[in-house]
């Protein structure tokens, strides 16, 4: 059951942590604002696109990707206010244990990591594909034709196409080249290929395939069009690192098992996001404990000392986060490994404060 003490320390946890984020929110629009300014201007954007869109779909994917982050901050704020009117000296000498007290915390902080975790796999990746087409539209510099394209598209199997055009997903001058145990089996030339979105293959144009024989001899054969069910979509030829936003982790599931099947080192980039949304809600318990911890005392300073030692944490914390992550994308560390280290560190800086808290 909740007590008045609990029912105290999460309405207000709940509300600062509103106000903060809607701080920063508008700090993140007036910066946006003046960076993107230039581009709605000039490709005519209709301000009802700008604001619902564009922004409606924006601030809540900034806002939960940095939750950990205004949780930490909220918690230090009203924490060593607390601190500051000796309210947590009288709620620690009426017989309630250090313990006890964290329980409010913990408990808000496992609900917002809770829904954390569904809005950043499931409902936010939705809604953010309105803004990535906005971006598409409005202010990103699109490819809509690419060159020199070289992709394995599944073990021992290697494509290449000379020229692909987005608008109607066409390519000319392809090769296809098929190995086994390191040696070329077969080699397929084609002077056009298109993709038909109804049957969901690929047909190449002018067909020239060429096979080599164990006997080291070869067989030719010639085709005016030839069906193929090439494991590529035309959009994965231009798909950015921005855009992995807007997977939720159902279809980041099924890209991860196509790129780990193509043996893309791709997979390694898209792993990382995968279990970076499983790691927040973790990051969120943590730094709660270690905002109560710093807070929790009462400073001479005031409350602008318990913050600027909070926001160096949280910065430290960003940087450790970013570092790891950038390992895990290029597939030096595991993915798993990379994502977890920061939580560690912290959760190790979180268990000293504890101990050396006054309790």
């Amino acid at each position: 059951m909740l007590k008045k003490l609990d029912t105290y320390i999460i309405k207000t946890f709940l509300t600062t942590f509103l106000v903060t984020i809607g701080l920063f929110s508008i700090i993140i629009i007036v910066f946006d604002i003046s960076e993107k300014l230039d581009d709605f201007l000039e490709n005519k954007a209709p301000l009802k696109e700008i604001v619902f869109d564009y922004y409606f779909n924006f601030i809540p994917q900034i806002m939960n990707m940095f939750s950990p982050i205004f949780v930490f901050v909220s918690v230090i704020f009203f924490t060593s206010k607390m601190a500051q009117r000796t309210e947590i000296v009288s709620i620690l000498a009426s017989g309630i244990s250090y313990r006890r007290f964290l329980r409010p915390y913990i408990l808000t902080a496992l609900m917002l990591g809770i829904i954390s975790f569904f809005l950043n796999g499931w409902l936010i990746p939705h809604a953010d594909k309105k803004r990535a087409d906005f971006e598409n539209k409005y202010t990103r510099n699109m490819l809509h034709s690419r060159s020199g394209i070289h992709r394995q598209i599944k073990p021992d199997v290697f494509l290449s196409i000379e020229w692909f055009s987005q608008y109607d997903s066409s390519g000319t001058n392809i090769t296809l080249e098929r190995y086994k145990n390191n040696q070329l089996v077969s080699k397929t030339y084609a002077r056009r290929m298109s993709f038909n979105y109804s049957s969901n293959k690929w047909q190449l144009q002018d067909v020239f395939s060429r096979e080599y024989n164990k006997d080291g001899s070869q067989t030719i054969h010639t085709y005016n069009t030839l069906d193929t069910a090439i494991r590529f979509n035309p959009a994965d030829f231009f798909l950015r690192v921005e855009d992995l936003q807007t997977f939720d982790n159902n279809e980041l599931n099924k890209i991860i098992n196509a790129e780990r099947e193509r043996g893309s080192e791709n997979v390694y980039l898209y792993t990382t996001e995968k279990y970076r949304r499983m790691a927040s809600p973790f990051s969120t318990f943590i730094l709660t404990i270690i905002g109560v911890c710093v807070s929790s005392k009462k400073s001479r300073g005031g409350i602008g000392v318990n913050l600027g030692f909070g926001i160096g944490l949280s910065f430290g914390f960003l940087f450790i986060v970013q570092f790891f992550n950038s390992y895990g994308a290029t597939g030096l560390i595991s993915a798993p490994i990379a994502v977890s280290i920061p939580n560690i560190l912290y959760l190790g800086v979180a268990w000293i404060l504890y101990k050396k808290v006054q309790k």
